[in-house]
């Protein structure tokens, strides 16, 4: 588990360890989302039954239809009460299992006989003292039953599953956090970084058509001289909700913030003439703000004719000249690099210069 880069991942190691450490045909790890009152199986492994998958796209079940869990699900552990296992079995009436844990529901013995299960050994999966979902290892019809010592031992695995789970949740978390804005929630430079390099090396190798948009709004030190930072922050923020909805347009496109008034949308794939039409519709969106005065937007994509791109730097410097030239100009369009006269357009020509612009109005978040 701790090799683990995911919650999946940490699940699907946890799932056959336990199937491994209990003698079982099967184990499953599952997540109680409490929004929605389901329990919803996060990975499936060992011998899978008819409609069973490893990594199942909608596999959940109320938790109504379990009463043994919701009575651990909805409290904190208080009083003492501390996460234990329970065995259950396909043959035996619950009185005969009793011993060893034993429950019954009519839901899950019915679906133990319906894929071929003998028992199973059920253990809630808490984290900081609060359900977090369950770990479930079957064995096949015919078997051993699972006894109280199994019960026990899976108490434990669901405990150190546990510690695992968290561990892997805590590194996700600091992941997303070290690639996101705070603000506004959108991608940072960080994240922009990444995915270009990525995307540029997609480019190389098969030709797929990268674009950037880069963006500068217009009037956000006039907004937070005269109204406060407070309201200069929510117009970043109802920027970057724009942004993000003009970016869902072109699948797969990464809406990103750079910094102070910058922004950015990084397209892999969409054409050059898709993505020249979004950043018209993000224009014509901006400008329907109530706060700000619009914005400037530069565009430069590989399926336009401004040369050879080898580097990030270079894609960022041409899209930065157009929105610069969009600025000048005060331009309710996007410029787009390259699309006056090729490598002779003189957007191309700026960005190509040895020394690019700069100017105490430009607070420039480069690389």
């Amino acid at each position: 588990m701790a090799a683990a880069h995911t919650p999946c991942e940490s699940a699907r190691a946890a799932a056959l360890g336990a199937q491994r450490a209990l003698g079982g045909s099967f184990a499953a790890v599952s997540q109680w989302e409490r929004e929605l009152g389901k329990l919803r199986v996060l990975v499936n492994v060992g011998e899978l039954a008819e409609g069973e998958r490893e990594f199942p796209e909608d596999e959940s079940y109320p938790v109504h239809e379990f009463p043994e869990i919701v009575g651990f699900l909805h409290e904190r552990w208080a009083g003492g009460g501390e996460p234990s296992a329970w065995v259950e079995t396909a043959e035996e009436p619950y009185s005969a299992n009793r011993a060893a844990g034993g429950r019954y529901n009519h839901q899950r013995v019915a679906a133990l006989r319906r894929r071929g299960r003998g028992c199973c050994v059920v253990a809630p999966i808490v984290l900081d003292g609060r359900a977090w979902g369950e770990l479930y290892v079957a064995r096949r019809l015919g078997e051993p039953a699972f006894a109280r010592p199994d019960a026990d031992f899976a108490t434990v695995l669901a405990a150190v599953a546990a510690a695992g789970i968290a561990q892997t949740e805590r590194l996700a978390e600091a992941r997303r956090l070290a690639f996101t804005d705070a603000l506004t929630g959108l991608a940072n430079r960080r994240a922009v970084d990444r995915r270009l390099d990525e995307a540029l090396e997609l480019h190389r190798r098969d030709g797929a058509v990268v674009s950037l948009v880069v963006c500068d709004l217009n009037g956000l030190k006039a907004v937070n001289d005269s109204r406060g930072h407070a309201v200069g922050d929510r117009l970043l923020e109802r920027f970057g909700s724009v942004l993000s909805l003009c970016g869902a347009i072109l699948p797969g496109t990464l809406a990103a913030r750079l910094g102070g008034d910058e922004f950015c949308l990084l397209a892999v794939g969409p054409s050059a003439e898709e993505v020249v039409k979004v950043a018209g519709e993000l224009c014509a969106r901006a400008g329907e703000l109530d706060l700000g005065d619009g914005v400037a937007v530069g565009v430069a994509s590989t399926g336009d004719p401004i040369g050879p791109v080898y580097s990030a730097r270079r894609l960022f410097r041409l899209a930065d000249a157009a929105q610069y030239r969009a600025k000048a100009a005060r331009s309710g369009a996007p410029v787009v690099a390259g699309a006056h006269g090729g490598p002779d357009d003189p957007v191309v020509r700026l960005a190509d210069s040895p020394e690019p612009r700069q100017g105490p109005e430009r607070r420039r978040f480069r690389r």
